[in-house]
């Protein structure tokens, strides 16, 4: 094997896997190390891939042929590709080890894991083999000297975690993107997931409730305090907050609306008082909207603005005065492809197009699903009975309303039928 004798798991977190033709196959989520009825330190038998659609496999250690914080390269092209699930005498090292509360021998000076070594033998076999571990100072103002020592010289590594923290693991998964972090949160136990959740700043954490199971979502919810619990709402999206308080009793939801701010709140009611499965249900009150005397230079700014979705930034409403919804009169829309295509000068009333009617409020899912296909649209206008854009209906709307309620939940995504593993003898 054409690698370090001697690598910290960590810094894995996140490298590319390629197949023996440079192929990318995933990108690694942790190690899997077996425990020893001995003294002697666990054996780290794989990894753990991530691959598309969320899918978690076991890379056997023995199919590996590199591995360097760059990249793993397989021996091999083949894969089995059925969910990774970890058997009892395992332990999944990024998962339970990081931040774990430890001692450090002689002298049991207080701890916590920062990263943990594996190391190879020269009979080939990889075992855990050392711990980076920081002190606690018990002082804000200044952090604990940081120790590197043998497996064997730390106490607390194995059994059950009390009173872990978060910073480490935060640190492993800070550059994922939220639809993955909301994969790995749901590899985590309950606790432990709601914890890391708590951790996370306002907008992070939105943006990763909007992309996990409902039931996660609520379970995490009410893990927090209400005043956190309704910041958080105002940071997502109106649609997916309100889908989210769609989860939960009438009168928890008004208490969260009181606690958010009036401004935010407001949409979200709104859209609570339409009709399930129809295009107020699932539109967002706040696509791009600018008023016909715009220029096409500042419509180009407006969708180029990074917050926005691409589904939200690929076409631009135009509408009367006001321009929040429901505003004034509806008068069109402009697909960013025009709005490349025009002058940066001309005015948006001269390029707009209203030549698909709008959607209504009551237009029910399977109808809007039909006109998008059939227009090769990415979204639709929705107005009100008095001609007023009061939302939009994006691909991505449909999508998450069409699919079954738990397409997000990964065990129910296995269930389904969707990983059709090809056998290679590889273990977990």
């Amino acid at each position: 094997m054409s690698t370090p004798t001697r690598v910290y798991i960590a810094r894995l977190a996140g490298v590319a896997v390629f197949d023996p033709n440079g192929d990318q196959v995933g990108r690694v989520r942790d190690a899997v190390a077996r425990l020893r009825a001995t003294k002697r330190p666990p054996e780290v038998v794989g990894l753990v891939a991530e691959m598309p659609m969320r899918r978690r496999i076991f890379l056997s250690i023995n199919r590996i042929t590199s591995i360097d914080v760059d990249a793993v390269v397989l021996g091999s092209g083949t894969l089995n590709l059925r969910r990774f699930e970890k058997r009892p005498n395992e332990l999944l090292v990024l998962q339970e080890l990081l931040d774990r509360r430890v001692q450090l021998d002689p002298g049991g000076q207080p701890g916590a894991v920062v990263d943990v070594a594996m190391e190879c033998s020269r009979g080939g076999e990889w075992s855990l083999t050392r711990v980076a571990v920081r002190e606690q100072t018990g002082r804000l103002s200044r952090r604990g000297h940081l120790h590197q020592v043998e497996w064997d010289r730390v106490r607390g590594l194995s059994g059950i975690a009390d009173n872990r923290g978060t910073a480490n693991l935060l640190a492993v998964l800070e550059d994922m993107r939220p639809a993955d972090l909301a994969n790995a949160l749901q590899d985590l136990p309950d606790a432990r997931r709601n914890e890391v959740a708590a951790a996370l700043d306002d907008e992070r954490l939105a943006d990763v409730l909007s992309e996990l199971p409902e039931h996660d979502q609520v379970e995490i919810l009410a893990a927090l305090d209400r005043e956190r619990a309704a910041d958080i709402l105002e940071e997502m999206d109106p649609d997916d907050a309100a889908d989210l308080l769609n989860e939960l009793p009438p009168p928890e939801q008004d208490v969260l609306l009181d606690l958010m701010e009036p401004d935010e709140a407001d949409p979200v009611r709104q859209l609570l008082k339409y009709t399930p499965g129809t295009a107020g249900s699932v539109m967002t009150s706040e696509p791009v909207i600018l008023p016909p005397d715009a220029t096409v230079a500042e419509a180009l700014a407006r969708i180029r603005e990074p917050q926005l979705s691409p589904a939200v930034a690929a076409q631009v409403f135009v509408t009367r005065a006001p321009q929040n919804t429901p505003t004034g009169r509806y008068l069109g829309m402009v697909h960013f492809q025009a709005l490349l295509r025009e002058p940066p000068a001309d005015l948006l009333g001269k390029v707009v197009v209203n030549d698909i009617d709008p959607l209504r409020p009551t237009t029910p899912l399977p109808e809007i699903t039909r006109r998008m296909a059939t227009y090769d649209l990415v979204a639709m206008p929705v107005i009100d009975r008095n001609n007023r854009l009061v939302g939009a209906v994006t691909v991505d709307d449909v999508l998450d309303h069409s699919l079954p309620r738990d397409w997000r939940d990964r065990d129910a995504l296995t269930a389904s039928g969707t990983t059709d593993p090809t056998l290679d003898g590889t273990d977990g």
